[in-house]
Parts: C-alpha cells; sequence; structure tokens
C-alpha cells in the first residue's frame, strides 16, 4: 500500500496487484494511529470471500468468488474492539457476465489496483459484543 496524498485528515491510497485490502487498510489504521473513519474506494480484484449475517442464527454465511471482477463499491468504517483495530467493510463487485455480487467483506485480494480514500476522526469508538444480536456493535 501507498499513501498517495495525505491532507489533514484525508488520505488517498493505492494498493497493489496481490495485497489483500483489509490487511492493508488495517496495517495502515496501526501506522498512522487512526482509531475511527471511514473508508470508501474501487478498484480489481480476482478473488473476494463475501458474507451475510443470518440474524436469526446469528452467523455469518460465506461465499468465495474467484476471476476477474471491479469493485464497484466498497464502503467501510474504522473503530476499535478491546483497543486493537476493528474495521467493518462491505464491498459489491461485477464479475465478467456483469453481475454484481455483495456483502460483508471477509478478504479481497488486488488484481491490477485498488484506490480507496480514508478520513480519519478525532477520538475512539470501541465495539463490544452483543448477546441479543450476534455482532461487534458500537459502544457508546
Amino acid at each position: 500500500m501507498q499513501i498517495l496524498k495525505k491532507t489533514d485528515n484525508h488520505y488517498v491510497v493505492r494498493l497493489d496487484p496481490g495485497e489483500e485490502i483489509l490487511t492493508k487498510i488495517e496495517e495502515f489504521c496501526k501506522k498512522e494511529n487512526v482509531k475511527i473513519g471511514s473508508a470508501v474506494g474501487l478498484g480489481a480484484i480476482n478473488r473476494v470471500t463475501i458474507g451475510l449475517f443470518d440474524t436469526n442464527k446469528k452467523v455469518y454465511r460465506k461465499k468465495e468468488l474467484v476471476g476477474p471482477m471491479e469493485i464497484t463499491s466498497l464502503v467501510g468504517n474504522i473503530s476499535t474492539k478491546d483497543g486493537e483495530t476493528y474495521l467493518h467493510f462491505h464491498i459489491n463487485v461485477c464479475d465478467e457476465d456483469m453481475n454484481i455480487h455483495g456483502g460483508h467483506l471477509n478478504e479481497a485480494w488486488v488484481s491490477a489496483t485498488a484506490e480507496i480514500a480514508i478520513t480519519a476522526l478525532e477520538g475512539t469508538i470501541e465495539r463490544e459484543y452483543s448477546e441479543e444480536i450476534g455482532l461487534n456493535l458500537y459502544k457508546f
């Protein structure tokens, strides 16, 4: 990952072929001490694992897609859980047949490039596990 531009609390970064998006964003957050923020992006990938949270069973169902894909939308937020970086991202991708697939992002591997804009905010927001919901929710 390369930081291409930084202005106040905004960063523009580029990921290169073979890099995994969430791993690189987490590394970036630790290096730049980003505890809360948001990110948007696009790019090209060749492997992604997406998920859907089953609210009845309180588990994620996962699906891996392999092949050339365009990221048509990457959105996410940055927070902390137990003081550590916590990323929550969703992704939509377009496959070779122009079908859109999307959901909770578990991992995505860059095939050409990924261009991501990250906005860092002041302070922190912690997450904690909710037994009732089955997810790590913002703790206010």
